[in-house]
C-alpha cells in the first residue's frame, strides 16, 4: 500500500532544510550534516510505493494530489510520496542508485514539502549581505549558484542554494530561511572560481557537475533585501539593475516559484503577491541583467555591491 514501509532503517541522518530539523536513512551528499536534537520537522524514509493514488483529486502527467498528498514520479529514477509537509517517502525505480536520489529527495521533494507547509518557495539562491538577505532567482542553468559563489569567495556567507524557504512574520517581514546544503557547480565554474579544493561528489553520476562546499554560511533567518531576476545580456537586452513595480514584482515572484504549476493546484497565488508586497517594501524586485562570461564576473559583482550601497538599502 501507499507508504509501506520497506526495509528496517539502520542509519539515520541529519540535517536542517529551510531551518527545519530533518532525520533520514539516506545520505544526502547535498546537504551538510547537522547535530539536531528532539522530534525532527521532517522525516525521510524508503517505502514501497504504489504508482496511483486511489483517492487523487488531481493529476498531471507525473504526479497525484489528494488531500495533503502528493505522488511525484521521476520516470526511471524515483517515485516520490510526500505528506502534509512532514514526511517524505521515497521508492527508488529501474535500480537506481542512492547517489542519484539526492538531486530530486534533496531538492525536489523538499521544495514541495515547504509549499504543503505554506511556505513561498522560490527557485533562488541568497547570499547575506549585512543583517539581511539578497536572492538571486532564475531557472536551472541561468546561474544562481556561480553567482552565489562568486559572492562567497568574496566574504558573503550562502544563506540557501538552489531554492529559498521564506515565510512572511507577523510583522509583514519576509524572511528567507537558512539551508544547510553545498552548492552545485559545473566543471567550467568550479575552475573558473578557483574552488577545486571545495569540490566533493558528483551530483549525479556520469554528470560533470559536483557538491562544492560553501566557505561560510548563514544560521540565521534573515530579512530580503532584494530579489534579482537573472537575465543575460542578449541583445537588444542590456547590462543593467531595473526595478520592478509591485505588479510586475508579483508576476516575476510566481513565474520563480519552485514548482509554479503546483502554486496554482494548490491556490497558492496570494501568497506570492504578498511576498511581492513584503519585499518591495523591504528593498525590491529587479532583473538583473548581465553577461555570463567568467571575465565579466568581478564587473557584475561591482555592479552588485554599488547596488546594495545606494541610501536606504541595508548594504549601504
Amino acid at each position: 500500500m501507499d507508504g509501506e514501509r520497506a526495509d528496517a532503517t539502520t542509519h539515520a541522518f541529519h540535517y536542517l532544510v529551510a531551518g527545519l530539523p530533518v532525520r533520514a536513512d539516506l545520505r544526502l551528499p547535498g546537504l551538510i550534516d547537522a547535530a539536531v536534537s528532539g522530534d525532527p520537522a521532517i522525516t525521510i524514509r524508503r517505502a514501497r510505493l504504489a504508482p496511483h493514488l486511489p483517492d487523487a483529486i488531481d493529476s498531471g502527467p507525473t504526479w497525484q494530489m489528494a488531500d495533503g498528498r502528493f505522488l511525484l514520479e521521476i520516470p526511471g529514477v524515483v517515485r516520490m510520496l510526500l505528506c502534509d509537509g512532514r514526511e517524505l517517502c521515497y521508492d527508488p525505480l529501474d535500480g537506481t542508485c542512492d547517489s542519484d536520489l539526492d538531486v530530486f529527495v534533496g531538492g525536489t521533494g523538499f521544495g514541495i514539502l515547504l509549499q504543503q507547509r505554506g511556505w513561498i518557495v522560490l527557485h533562488a539562491s541568497a547570499v547575506r549581505v549585512g543583517d539581511a538577505a539578497v536572492l538571486f532567482c532564475g531557472a536551472s542553468g541561468a546561474g544562481k549558484s556561480t553567482l552565489a559563489a562568486a559572492l562567497g569567495a568574496r566574504g558573503f556567507d550562502l544563506v540557501a542554494d538552489d531554492f529559498c524557504g521564506i515565510m512572511i512574520g507577523a510583522d509583514g517581514v519576509a524572511r528567507v530561511h537558512p539551508d544547510g546544503r553545498q552548492f552545485k557547480l559545473w566543471d567550467d565554474a568550479i575552475e573558473g572560481l578557483a574552488l577545486a579544493d571545495r569540490r566533493g561528489a558528483a551530483v549525479r553520476s556520469r554528470l560533470r557537475k559536483f557538491h562544492v562546499d560553501p566557505i561560510a554560511t548563514s544560521g540565521a533567518a534573515l530579512p530580503i533585501m532584494a530579489v534579482y531576476i537573472l537575465a543575460e545580456d542578449r541583445p537588444p537586452a542590456v547590462p543593467g539593475i531595473v526595478r520592478a513595480n509591485l505588479v510586475d514584482a508579483a508576476l516575476l515572484l510566481r513565474a520563480q516559484a519552485y514548482r509554479p504549476a503546483l502554486v496554482r493546484r494548490m491556490r497558492q497565488q496570494p501568497l506570492y503577491l504578498a511576498a511581492a508586497a513584503a519585499v518591495s517594501r523591504g528593498g525590491g524586485v529587479f532583473t538583473l541583467t548581465r553577461a555570463r562570461r567568467f571575465e565579466a564576473m568581478d564587473a557584475v559583482l561591482g555592479d552588485l555591491a554599488a547596488h546594495w550601497r545606494e541610501p536606504g538599502r541595508v548594504g549601504a
